[in-house]
């Protein structure tokens, strides 16, 4: 017997995770989102997977394009964080931060941590949401050095010194 949805819900928000915007380019222009759900595969080839909401904004135009980027979010981040996460923004998400394009034509935030640029090479269905496994196919490596990270509801960050203190 499964667990209840909010002892879930509950116990999940006590895993700190890093934040990123899945963005992609459809016919109806540019999409993302705000997601904790990503995480490497494997790294030959290159993989991540990426679990996205079917009601989410952005979902049917992943599924159709069959491409994506994952831009990980840095701590001067966290005002896009929120405005990808909130559906009343859905036109004007991409009105503020600065984006490019590499390989697939998906936004890539100039200001992340990292971006990956990705191919969909197969999908899982996942109840309420679509498992997105996603070859990358190019990338780019950013500047700044500290996450943007989710805990309990909120943002937070912290920095490599951060971390060297706290292993001492």
């Amino acid at each position: 017997m499964a667990i209840r949805p909010e002892i879930f819900r509950s116990g999940m928000r006590r895993l700190a995770s890093g934040v990123s915007i899945i963005t992609t380019s459809g016919t109806d222009g540019p999409r993302g989102l705000t997601a904790t759900a990503v995480c490497s595969v494997t790294a030959a080839p290159p993989t991540l997977l990426c679990c996205v909401n079917r009601n989410s904004w952005a979902h049917d135009a992943i599924h159709e394009s069959r491409i994506l980027a994952v831009n990980y979010l840095s701590a001067a981040d966290q005002d896009l964080a929120a405005r990808f996460s909130d559906a009343d923004t859905r036109e004007a998400r991409f009105a503020e931060g600065r984006w490019t394009h590499l390989t697939t034509g998906s936004p890539i935030l100039e200001t992340a941590l990292a971006s990956f640029d990705c191919r969909v090479v197969s999908i899982i269905d996942g109840a309420s949401h679509s498992v997105f496994f996603a070859e990358i196919v190019d990338a780019r490596i950013g500047d700044a050095t500290a996450p943007l990270v989710y805990f309990d509801g909120g943002y937070g960050s912290f920095t490599p010194a951060d971390a060297a203190r706290a292993a001492r």
